[in-house]
């Protein structure tokens, strides 16, 4: 059974969506490889974005405005484009594993987080589901 949420990306869209955010994460893996930056640079940040989740403890406000701060592309492609201009490969490579990971991420289903709790997203909920 499919639970229409009016807050969220349902249906066809969501799919995309969630296409769309492995292209990325694959893109973005390539680029990286391309790159020759170190694999353990990758490993060692690929998880990084995830410290942002920590903003749950001062509550879901702060949490999703923390977690949606980071798992946005926007930050990526700014560092990559002020980096690339500056030709600073190091900077250009944390972008890619960002971006990486933001795409990783809506691969899997994990949106944007609305302030009423964690697994309350853009692409639906997220976790374990309760029937009403």
């Amino acid at each position: 059974m499919i639970i229409k949420d009016p807050s969220s990306v349902n249906g066809a869209p969501r799919l995309l969506l969630r296409a769309e955010g492995l292209a990325v994460a694959l893109a973005s893996i390539a680029a990286f490889a391309w790159s020759g930056a170190s694999w353990l640079l990758f490993a060692a940040l690929i998880l990084t974005p995830d410290l942002s989740m920590l903003g749950y403890l001062a509550g879901p406000r702060r949490g999703a405005l923390a977690y949606n701060a980071v798992h946005t592309y926007l930050g990526a492609v700014v560092l990559f484009g002020g980096t690339a201009a500056l030709a600073a490969p190091m900077g250009m490579a944390i972008a890619l594993i960002w971006s990486a990971h933001i795409g990783v991420d809506r691969a899997l289903g994990y949106g944007l987080k609305y302030d009423d709790g964690f697994g309350s997203t853009h692409l639906g909920r997220i976790g374990r589901q309760t029937q009403e």
